[in-house]
């Protein structure tokens, strides 16, 4: 394996409707899916439709979900032998408004996410002595992503973490383990507790979280592209403009994509072009994992805008 992804995974219950609905509000859609999802999965898929040999470790419930969520990683090429088919539970679901201006919202139950434990840890230490990258999200329970970091660091592979859904009691001990992290301004803010709007507060942003123990902050600042910040450099890395049509998993798409261009041996500015490609193509098309592209697609995307990445 050269990227393993430790998290969630979720059958996305869509509906669409012109505009996204006031609390207490009926408002009557014009069309209703089921779509494999999930961050954890969404980003396991992502970085296995671009070539790399990709690992889900996680559970699902022992309902009809949880085997269609298994049957899509699986045609994605993802393997799945140790994910665990939790009986006692029903598979995650979230159930997302997407309006026709491309917004969005999301309402989650973690179901067998929720179960993830102690357990699911161990299996997955057994084989990250195989991986580069180790991708974690904030869809299981917290303290398991701690474990799952701390495992990783001792395995010597890269923590690749994306700090989504975001939230502020992430322990003083997550952030040293954390080799790389990527929150949107969104999350960027809550983190650090002051608003992140542009290139000068991302930067300030990011010294809070090199303080921290933090070694590489890449903050996604949407249409603005993205800013990468080291200890020894900082640069930017232009939006592709694109027609927005979905942006429900293009986090996990630009998180998928870097993975996948550090566990190919890119270099972290050359993976971060290559993350900010990938997401730009997964916002034209709907759906979660369905909108992911193939590497094929990634190379034709980067032909036409005359994009040279090695590889490509």
């Amino acid at each position: 394996m050269s990227v393993i992804v430790f998290g969630s995974l979720n059958m996305d219950l869509v509906a669409r409707t012109p505009r996204l609905p006031k609390a207490g509000e009926t408002l009557t859609g014009h069309m209703f899916e089921t779509v494999p999802g999930g961050k954890g999965a969404n980003q396991a898929v992502a970085v296995a439709r671009l070539g790399v040999p990709t690992a889900m470790v996680g559970r699902v419930g022992g309902d009809s979900f949880g085997q269609d969520l298994l049957r899509g990683l699986q045609e994605s090429g993802v393997a799945c032998d140790r994910v665990l088919i939790d009986p006692s539970t029903h598979s995650g679901i979230a159930m997302i408004a997407v309006d026709d201006a491309s917004e969005n919202t999301i309402i989650l139950v973690p179901g067998a996410n929720g179960r993830v434990d102690e357990s699911d840890v161990a299996r997955l230490a057994e084989i990250l002595p195989q991986a580069k990258v180790l991708l974690l999200q904030l869809e299981i329970p917290l303290p398991m992503v701690v474990a799952a970091a701390k495992a990783a660091k001792a395995a010597g592979v890269t923590v690749l973490f994306d700090p989504a859904p975001a939230r502020t009691d992430l322990p003083d001990e997550l952030f040293p383990l954390i080799d790389i992290i990527t929150p949107n301004q969104v999350e960027t803010g809550q983190l650090v507790g002051f608003p992140v709007t542009d290139l000068e507060s991302a930067q300030k942003a990011a010294a809070v979280l090199h303080e921290r123990g933090v070694g590489t902050v890449i903050s996604k600042l949407g249409k603005a592209g993205a800013v990468c910040m080291t200890a020894d450099e900082t640069f930017e890395i232009p939006s592709f403009p694109v027609q927005a049509v979905d942006t429900v998993a293009a986090g996990d798409c630009f998180n998928g994509g870097l993975a996948a261009g550090l566990a190919a041996g890119l270099s972290l500015r050359q993976a971060t072009t290559q993350a900010a490609a990938a997401a730009a193509i997964s916002v034209t098309r709907p759906g979660a994992q369905p909108s992911l592209p193939t590497r094929e697609e990634l190379q034709s995307f980067l032909r036409e805008r005359s994009v040279s990445l090695p590889g490509f």
